[in-house]
């Protein structure tokens, strides 16, 4: 039975990436004050590489009102091709008619365009709070960070990505990410690299290893690879190596290979995105506890295999906000939070962990389906705003 005390009107969002700024705008659209805490000095700026939003994510966005402002910074990419490394096309998809396109965009101006909205909105965000324990009472937590200070409300909420702080409170055997067995690398080929690249259209090819472009709005292409290493490098180690050394490693491994050859003989060492180990989150097994609870890459991180990290993390944002919405005790909220969103995410997870033992030459490319098929699923899933939440039901005994 819920008390006065379990109602839910404050929020300590812990993380201003993606999952931040969209939880507390859909807090306070269900009624709770949410402010976020940020480790960074500022909205991260120039952090990351590029990232797709899928049209799922997209949806999410129109739900708090941010999605004129992410477009604004994103460019349409709604199709897809698959080839092989010797350039030949296997099947190929020009995007759902009745769905907006995939948005492609670097990390840090999504990052931003999602708080200059929240704040826009009246949501207030500290800066440099690095989260470095919680007190929990009866009646609320105090977040305590690395410059001395502290915050309190009811609830506190961790949005702070695949190494989060918050997880390992909530349970300090959490699992840790799991490697995916290659490096991840990103750059810029010019327009006239000999390489095909049609508007609109993200192209795919597996060979020996994968590789995949597009066309930017300049007209340069964009690529991003991956170097297959069972041992990965710490990512001070990666961020030491002179970006040379990394491409000419690059351009060993994918001698041979269509199109990616071509476009690393013409990319700029200054231009080089070095990503670092591309990583994805196992199963965890508590998302909540007491009064912390996961969203986003903290919890269901999938790699970028999988398309969807970000889109993944929008949706969970909003369905959490809806869940605090509509079941008074924050304990049942969690758990019905939890119940909408781990089979979704845990499939994709999975299905991107399979693609990145293809990546990592582990494993040969299966037989593609039809990306329809393939997509259908992840695209058109919707969290309807409007709808209200039941308590789960109790688990067997």
């Amino acid at each position: 039975m819920s008390t006065n005390a379990d109602r839910v009107r404050t929020a300590l969002v812990i993380g201003g990436g993606v999952a931040g700024p969209v939880a507390a705008l859909a807090l306070r659209k269900a009624g709770i004050e949410a402010t976020v805490y940020e480790a960074y000095p500022t909205a991260a700026d120039g952090v990351g590489a590029w990232l797709g939003l899928a049209p799922n994510g997209q949806v999410v966005l129109e739900t708090v009102g941010a999605d004129a402002a992410v477009r604004a910074v994103g460019h349409p990419v709604p199709g897809m091709v698959m080839s092989d490394g010797a350039g030949n096309r296997l099947t190929g998809f020009g995007g759902f008619p009745d769905l907006p396109p995939t948005l492609t965009l670097r990390r840090d101006r999504l990052f931003r365009a999602l708080t200059d909205h929240a704040v826009a909105e009246g949501i207030r965000f500290e800066f440099g709070k690095r989260l470095v324990s919680v007190d929990e009472a009866p009646d609320g937590v105090v977040a305590r960070f690395a410059d001395g200070t502290f915050a309190a409300a009811d609830i506190l909420i961790g949005a702070d990505g695949i190494r989060s702080t918050v997880r390992t409170l909530i349970d300090p055997l959490a699992p840790a990410p799991e490697y995916a067995g290659i490096l991840s690398f990103g750059g810029y080929a010019p327009a006239d690299c000999g390489v095909e690249a049609e508007p609109g259209m993200m192209h795919f090819a597996f060979g020996r290893t994968f590789m995949g472009h597009w066309q930017a709005a300049d007209g340069r292409l964009i690529w991003f690879a991956g170097l297959p290493t069972d041992t990965p490098p710490t990512q001070a180690e990666v961020a030491r190596t002179p970006a040379a050394e990394w491409l000419d490693r690059l351009r060993e491994l994918y001698t041979g290979h269509v199109p990616g050859e071509r476009m690393l003989r013409h990319a700029d060492p200054a231009d080089l995105m070095a990503v670092g180990p591309m990583e994805r989150m196992p199963s965890v097994p508590h998302w909540h506890r007491g009064r912390l609870v996961l969203v986003g890459d903290s919890v269901h991180a999938p790699s970028s295999s999988s398309g969807q990290g970000a889109s993944l993390a929008l949706e969970s944002a909003v369905e959490l906000a809806r869940c605090l919405r509509d079941l008074p005790a924050y304990g049942e909220a969690f758990a019905a939070y939890e119940s909408l969103r781990r089979p979704r995410v845990e499939l994709i997870g999975g299905n991107a962990a399979a693609v990145n033992e293809v990546k990592s030459g582990k494993k040969a490319a299966p037989a593609f389906p039809a990306p329809e098929d393939m997509l259908r699923p992840l695209h058109f899933h919707r969290i309807d705003w409007s709808e209200r939440v039941m308590a789960p039901e109790p688990a067997a005994s």
